[in-house]
């Protein structure tokens, strides 16, 4: 990218002569730097990385009126779709290139996220507490493509990489306060300060609503703070974050359900807690011109409690004996090994509760050479990194009955055979290494690797017969990757790389591996079969160029490529048992994502007058997420049926096509309008890997938003959201209705509906 920087020195006062000299306006280019690995530190120019990044500042995320990061590059980032399986703001599943990372247990992420240079996935199941993250603390974020080593863990398609800010990048003081639909409010106070050498920041949040739908409220609290100290050669910044959210999020509804009412909900409340404490302290120090060491240490607890109401697996038994029996006809015990007697308060419904407690530590230590090689230019990195995770789980299943409005009164009664009390550790070893060189001006290869050891222990707690949940399993593998990046002429480069990544089996994977004894999620894990590590390798291409030459004072920007990654060994969450939800995690071969995607964006200035500049920006993304061998699953709607999964079926959940546009006018330099329109396609239900029923339809959705300053510190601003109030569906899924509604409910598909109309306004004062 360019930018025009005019250094303009006004006087010069040749002493002893009285001459005055005027220095000349220089134009120069802007060189945008991109970090090449998750910690801080000098990195490599943008047309010299073998890949297309994508990049976020703070301005943009606070332009855009985005709900929460995850919300913005949903509607702004190429190849990103999200889909609301939780029906809740905070809690969605954010896709990219077909990989997730997602709040949810037992969906195979495969996305790494950093804060910092700290891993954020959680390391029990790997997944992502999107509502951790406060999107004012966010300094800048990049997206970066395919299977890159250098990220760990879980970057099989992708990673986000996050840095938050400090009293050096964000200094001054505001307040941003909005309200309106669903009793939604938002209240947000930042302040920032240095004096060039000291330096604070703070962002204080505080976020709740009603929800759209019935029985969702949610309240998030956020505090975010950091302290740094800026020297001639180096910088400390010590990050402190914690958080106290309850969100509730009804997840999917029968579709006949909806049709009748598009608010309504099956059954409630399926509530998540989230209490999150982050601490870490970075650094860097240039030991001479050529040779920077930077690392971290961090401390990171959360603890997560989950609460849902849900229909019931147990019934009078067959014949009545005046006992409560499982789907199996066994008669349920509780947990002090009576036998439960069956009455109305143990019938029809079940509280499924679970508390994970995960406490983190751990760091990592980077240098970076800059010396030449044989007179070219050339960047080395190497670091080391170590994490260690004690996690504690737990979950009961208590008998209950449901209320009219499909809400549940709990009896007391904990079932034997559901408690799990599960000790996991997870230490994992990383060595890694980057090594970008010059060849020529335009021409630059890069070579990378990593080395991951990873060793997870579990430890059964609460013994009930047979101890299938105890073991220790112990991953291995060294992932490469290489690519080079080629300046055809000064507007035009070009690209392309091959990379490999991999995750491990999670804690909660290993669980529920066990076909002949499937779990429920999330509550009852019960075996340990090992399971093998998933590896991605992925070829990638492309380029990328400007024309800003015929923009006058605007700029264009573009960029074209192409994906193709295949999975081996991977893991699915494979259904098995008397419930819709009962399954087990297995290795089922190979899938491919591949596909194409195209960007452009652009700036016009004063197009039709001195008084407006446009801004227009568009994504294109051809997405084919397949299965590659053949295995057999559960039929999706019948639950006594096996199907067949065949080479060429679909990915369920990931649509084929993605595109985003977006157009806005400044006008007088204070009044901004724009509009947003994304496109999904269609998507199948997840379950149906056969691809055996139709696909969940695509849908078009758009919104506007609107800002007008008033002076640099007082600004309005407002946006509506889904402004020809479509009602469509991100998900969809296969349950079992009519147990709850009655006969008449007797179509599986159930979906998660998208908010209908809403709107709001705000005021941001700053100083």
């Amino acid at each position: 990218m360019k930018k025009v920087v005019q250094a303009v020195f006004p006087l010069l006062c040749l002493i002893g002569t009285g001459v005055v000299a005027e220095e000349k306006v220089v134009e120069l280019d802007t060189i945008e730097v991109i970090g090449v690995s998750p910690l801080s530190g000098r990195g490599v120019a943008l047309d010299k990385i073998p890949g297309h990044i994508q990049s976020v500042s703070s301005a943009q995320l606070q332009d855009a009126q985005s709900t929460s990061l995850a919300d913005y590059m949903n509607r702004y980032l190429g190849s990103i779709h999200i889909n609301e399986a939780q029906n809740n703001p905070l809690q969605p599943d954010v896709y990219y290139r077909g990989f997730v990372a997602s709040p949810l247990l037992g969906l195979p992420q495969g996305l790494s996220v950093y804060v910092n240079g700290v891993r954020f996935n959680e390391p029990f199941g790997d997944s992502v507490n999107w509502d951790l993250i406060p999107q004012g603390a966010i300094d800048s974020m990049s997206l970066m493509p395919g299977s890159n080593p250098l990220f760990g863990l879980n970057t099989l398609g992708g990673a986000v990489s996050l840095k938050t800010k400090t009293g050096f990048s964000a200094p001054g003081h505001q307040l941003e306060v909005y309200g309106g639909s669903w009793e939604r409010h938002s209240e947000e106070l930042t302040s920032g300060w240095n004096n060039g050498t000291w330096g604070y920041f703070i962002d204080l949040h505080h976020f709740e609503e009603q929800g759209w739908r019935d029985f969702s409220p949610t309240e998030a609290n956020q505090v975010f703070g950091s302290l740094s100290w800026r020297g001639d050669r180096g910088s400390l910044d010590l990050t402190l974050a914690a958080n106290d959210n309850n969100m509730k999020g009804n997840g999917a509804v029968p579709i006949q359900l909806h049709e009748q009412q598009r608010k309504a909900i099956f059954t409630h409340p399926d509530q998540t807690i989230t209490r999150l404490f982050f601490s870490e302290l970075s650094g860097d120090f240039d030991i001479s011109e050529t040779l920077q060491l930077s690392g971290n240490a961090y401390f990171r607890q959360n603890r997560i409690k989950s609460f849902n109401g849900d229909d019931s697996d147990f019934d009078v038994c067959d014949p009545d004996n005046g006992f409560l029996c499982d789907a199996e006809n066994v008669i349920v015990e509780d947990i002090k090994g009576d036998q439960v007697l069956a009455d109305d308060s143990v019938e029809g419904a079940s509280n499924n509760t679970s508390q994970t407690h995960m406490r983190s530590t751990g760091g990592t230590l980077q240098s970076m050479f800059s010396d030449d090689i044989f007179g070219h230019e050339n960047s080395f990195i190497f670091g080391a990194a170590y994490d260690y995770a004690d996690v504690h789980f737990e979950s009961d299943t208590e008998l209950a009955m449901l209320t009219d409005s499909r809400g549940t009164i709990g009896s007391g009664i904990l079932v034997k055979e559901a408690r799990v009390r599960l000790n996991t550790i997870t230490e994992t070893y990383g060595l890694y290494f980057s090594d970008s060189f010059f060849v020529t001006d335009a021409l630059t290869v890069t070579f990378a690797g990593r080395y991951n050891h990873t060793r997870i222990s579990l430890r059964n707690q609460f013994i009930n017969g047979e101890d299938k949940l105890s073991g220790d399993h112990s991953f291995d593998r060294f992932n490469p990757s290489a690519g080079f990046s080629y300046q055809v002429m000064d507007n035009l480069g070009m690209y392309g790389s091959y990379s490999e990544s991999a995750r491990v089996p999670t804690p909660m994977e290993l669980s529920c591996a066990d076909e002949n004894d499937p779990c429920k999620l999330p509550n009852a894990f019960v075996a340990d079969p090992p399971l093998a590590q998933v590896v991605a390798k992925t070829w990638e291409g492309g380029f990328r160029g400007n024309m800003d030459e015929l923009m006058g004072d605007g700029n264009l920007n573009w960029n074209a490529g192409f994906f193709h990654t295949t999975n081996h060994n991977d893991i699915i969450f494979n259904r098995g048992g008397d419930s819709i939800s009962e399954g087990f995690f297995s290795n089922i071969g190979q899938t491919l994502r591949y596909g194409v995607e195209a960007g452009l964006s652009m700036a016009v200035p004063q197009l039709f007058s001195e008084i407006d500049d446009w801004h227009f920006s568009t994504n294109y993304t051809y997405l084919n997420a397949r299965f590659l061998d053949r295995f057999t699953i559960q039929h999706p709607l019948n639950t006594n049926q096996a199907a067949t999964v065949e080479r060429g079926d679909r990915i369920p959940g990931i649509p084929e096509h993605i595109y985003k546009a977006s157009l806005g006018v400044d006008l007088w330099q204070r009044w901004s309008i724009a509009i947003d329109a994304q496109y999904s396609g269609d998507q199948f239900y997840r379950g149906d890997e056969a691809n055996l029923t139709d696909p969940l339809g695509g849908y078009w959705v758009f919104n506007a938003r609107t800002e007008l300053k008033i002076n640099e510190n007082v600004t309005f601003f407002a946006k509506l959201d889904n402004i020809f109030d479509r009602d469509y569906k991100t998900f969809g899924v296969y349950g079992v209705a009519d147990e709850v509604l009655g006969s008449a409910f007797d179509d599986g598909r159930f979906v998660s509906p998208a908010a209908p109309r809403a709107g709001w306004v705000g005021i941001r004062l700053s100083i």
